[in-house]
């Protein structure tokens, strides 16, 4: 069968099953709470940023917290895990860095996976407080610490400390971990949207450190990963899905979620979505970006703004008369995969001129040494963002440097044909 014709069938049968729950009520998640404090990073954090470092270490106990570091997916684990170390005995906690890499020099996958159940090593982390994934390439991690789905000694001690109350931290991979279905190699978000979903090609078995019901992706503003992070809820069952931005924290506590950083995060709601068979078709996707203070509830899933936004009061897009004070309005976004364009379409939504945004997806052609021949040249994706009565937003207008705060726009996603070539030379 043809890659083509495979994905097509893989995805239709995922969404086939799927489509009886289309019809489910919009009763509210019975969301199981996250044991532990579970912290997912989304990446490039930097250095000196203190909300989260000094955040997570305070977490952990403060100048009582014992962290063990695991650089497994790191290309370059002695350095970043050293690093990582540093960092947490600035802010007062104590770590170690434990030597579980298979690109560690001189290590390998079996030498690893044989450090993944060292009894020197679970016992580190059963004196821990503490536990922090870096970095890197998040299926090395899986590939060492959970093969094939079988915990690993190490894995198993992890998951004890967060039983606990213990902190489970992780940053770009290390975040990429927490859900218990991961994306292992799928940069192109696209080729994902296509279908294109092979199970230890583009996803993975995750660590599942959130649980079952909770989807966590990375770098996400910065790297345009709504699409794939669409067509994997649909695909696998989520309803809930949480993509953390760069230099920035989510706390997840029970059922609450905390957002910390420079940036934000955007939750991805899909209970009340209509889906349709093939590839990415949906109707009432509700989206909310979360700033910097803002909280979220995932068992009622309710938003709360950060106070002094709230205190300054919502955007009045409702009211008769309302003038944006937004420059460079886009009547359509002609790649709303591309860098942090869902949160630029997302805050001219709630305030600009209109009551929609509008944007598509498509590859313009494919990279020469692309892993996988695009199933479907032709094949696009229109987005669709709109602001209802369930829509509300705040600025950050004097009070910060922040983004804004939006809970519950509306998301339609459908496939859409896309001539090639696009386009001609000017005549």
């Amino acid at each position: 069968m043809s890659l083509l014709l495979l994905c097509a069938a893989q995805l239709t049968a995922q969404l086939l099953a799927g489509s009886a729950q289309a019809e489910e009520s919009a009763a509210a998640l019975a969301f199981q709470p996250v044991a532990g404090t579970v912290i997912p990073m989304g990446g490039a954090v930097r250095d000196n940023n203190e909300a989260v470092r000094q955040r997570l270490v305070q977490l952990a106990g403060g100048t009582a917290a014992r962290f063990v570091v695991i650089p497994t997916s790191s290309s370059l684990p002695e350095s970043s895990g050293k690093n990582a170390v540093e960092q947490l005995r600035r802010r007062g906690a104590q770590a170690e860095l434990l030597k579980i890499s298979p690109m560690w020099k001189g290590e390998t996958l079996e030498s690893a996976r044989r450090a993944a159940a060292d009894p020197e090593n679970i016992e580190k982390i059963r004196n821990a407080t503490a536990v922090f994934f870096t970095g890197g390439a998040q299926e090395r991690t899986a590939d060492v610490l959970n093969p094939g789905g079988v915990a690993s000694p190490v894995l198993q001690a992890v998951r004890e400390l967060q039983a606990r109350g213990g902190v489970i931290a992780g940053s770009s991979a290390g975040a990429a971990i927490m859900s218990s279905v991961m994306f292992r190699d799928a940069l192109n978000p696209v080729q994902v949207m296509k279908g294109v979903m092979r199970d230890g090609k583009e996803i993975e078995r995750g660590l599942g450190f959130v649980g079952d019901q909770l989807f966590i992706d990375q770098h996400f503003l910065k790297r345009g990963r709504v699409g794939r992070m669409l067509a994997l809820m649909l695909a696998k069952g989520y309803k809930v899905g949480l993509g953390v931005d760069e230099d920035t924290a989510a706390i997840i506590h029970g059922s609450e979620i905390e957002i910390v950083g420079a940036s934000g995060a955007l939750l991805v709601d899909l209970r009340q979505a209509k889906r349709e068979p093939g590839p990415v078709h949906v109707k009432n996707v509700r989206i909310s970006y979360l700033d910097n203070g803002d909280r979220y509830d995932l068992a009622k899933l309710q938003g709360k703004v950060h106070a002094a936004k709230q205190a300054h009061g919502e955007i009045k897009f409702r009211q008769p008369g309302f003038v944006s004070d937004l420059e460079n309005i886009r009547p359509a976004y002609t790649d709303m995969l591309g860098e942090n364009t869902i949160l630029r379409a997302l805050t001219q939504l709630v305030d600009g001129p209109r009551d929609h945004i509008r944007g598509i997806a498509f590859d313009l052609e494919q990279l020469p040494d692309a892993p996988v021949a695009d199933p479907a040249p032709e094949l696009g994706f229109e987005f669709i963002l709109r602001r209802d009565e369930h829509t509300h937003g705040w600025d950050s207008a004097g009070l910060d440097d922040n983004e804004y705060s939006i809970f519950d726009a509306r998301l339609d996603v459908r496939p859409i044909r896309i001539k090639v070539p696009f386009y001609q030379a000017w005549k």
